[in-house]
């Protein structure tokens, strides 16, 4: 099991700690960033090892900091490891272990929002969608201001099979807010399931692989961090593009406490809503008393199935925005 195995063949020479690098170059966590660092190589360690098996892997690691999860992630006996780090009070500490680790971690001075990760592994680890996994991981403990938009833009990275995703279906391990790493895993009915949760799971299998506590980070957070694990599907579970889905979704559920037809019904223009409704839902076969959170990920294959079809019938239908007719409505009025 990869939680007994030992930590692969090579081992970083002793390096001041966590902490004394803190200290050495005077690093603060900046809270508007919501930075916050893991300072404990034993917890380091257990999420590292919880990523599977890293021997003679490529990773790819967002959000390094003073680098404790990059110690861990160097003593797995990885092939290379690749971290993107936005802020440059980082980069001495992380270049330390960079000198320390010759030819084993390359450093970006980046954001990993808009760094570029297609030509940054050798192209032989690319994978058929349908094989296996390639030997490519992510990891990440993520700031949290950052975390939402990130996974959503990976997902849909997933879904176009670009961006991490050009080497296959490539394993990601990041830390979330634990209440954002409970909606991505969220099951039908529960009452943390949103629209994370099935943008998530339509396309990956997601797991909640472990909390860690607050008080393990410095400076101590508000709340719990979760860890999640996604494994990109070899077919997704709906078959429709990505920003179709997202808006089905994201209507689905903006009035969550109340029956799903209330929220769906604003993917239609006020003159034709009740119709166009009532046509979505009897031909997806989907009950209009049921809440948002009580609809399965093929409940919404479905909808989306049907609502593209209406789609294509009108052209215009796809652009349409509720938020924008009223703005025309008000300023009418005005």
């Amino acid at each position: 099991m990869a939680s007994s195995r030992t930590l692969g063949t090579f081992r970083l020479p002793p390096l001041p700690t966590i902490r004394e690098i803190i200290k050495l170059f005077r690093l603060q966590a900046v809270k508007q960033l919501s930075q916050n660092f893991l300072l404990d190589l034993r917890l380091t360690d257990k999420i590292v090892r919880k990523a599977g098996n890293l021997t003679n892997a490529y990773v790819y690691e967002v959000g390094p900091g003073p680098g404790g999860i990059t110690r861990s992630i160097l003593n797995a006996g990885v092939a290379e490891l690749l971290v993107v780090e936005k802020d440059s009070r980082f980069i001495p500490g992380l270049q330390m272990l960079s000198d320390a680790a010759p030819g084993k971690l390359r450093i970006v001075h980046g954001d990993v929002l808009t760094f570029k990760i297609e030509r940054a592994f050798p192209e032989s680890l690319k994978r058929q969608w349908e094989d296996d996994p390639p030997n490519v991981h992510i990891i990440g403990n993520l700031p949290f201001s950052v975390s939402t938009p990130l996974i959503i833009k990976w997902l849909e990275n997933v879904s176009q099979r670009n961006g991490p995703f050009t080497y296959g279906r490539t394993r990601m391990m990041l830390t979330f807010q634990k209440e954002v790493a409970e909606r991505l895993t969220a099951t039908t009915g529960s009452k943390q399931r949103s629209r994370l949760s099935i943008m998530a799971q339509y396309l990956c299998d997601v797991q909640h692989i472990l909390t860690i506590p607050g008080q393990a980070f410095v400076p101590k957070p508000e709340v719990d961090s979760g860890v999640v694990h996604f494994t990109p599907l070899p077919r997704p579970r709906i078959e429709q593009p990505f920003k179709l889905v997202e808006k089905v979704v994201q209507n689905a559920f903006q009035f969550r406490r109340k029956y799903c037809h209330r929220g769906l019904g604003m993917l239609f223009p006020e003159a034709q809503r009740l119709e166009s409704t009532g046509k979505l839902l009897e031909s997806a076969d989907v009950d209009p008393t049921l809440r948002p959170t009580q609809l399965t990920v093929s409940h919404f294959k479905s909808l989306c199935d049907v609502y593209r079809k209406m789609c294509d019938e009108d052209p215009h239908l796809f652009a349409y925005n509720f938020r924008e007719e009223l703005r025309q409505k008000s300023e009418k009025r005005g």
